[in-house]
């Protein structure tokens, strides 16, 4: 993937999950785990496409 993409999905997450916690009322509780949720699902996104999180899941898979 190249990293202009990577970036660009960075920058549109991060204004939608901003977008959603200014104008969007909720809960600080439920504001703080939509926030956690996102960050982590970002955070896999980006090591799968720099190809990080491949060999854990098959060296996982090896343990078995």
């Amino acid at each position: 993937m190249p990293i202009i993409q990577l970036l660009i999905m960075l920058i549109v997450v991060g204004l939608v999950l901003w977008l959603v916690n200014t104008y969007i009322p909720m809960n600080s509780a439920i504001k703080t785990i939509l926030n956690v949720v996102v960050v982590v699902v970002v955070l896999i996104y980006v090591l799968n496409a720099f190809g990080i999180v491949g060999p854990f899941i098959r060296f996982s898979n090896r343990l078995r």
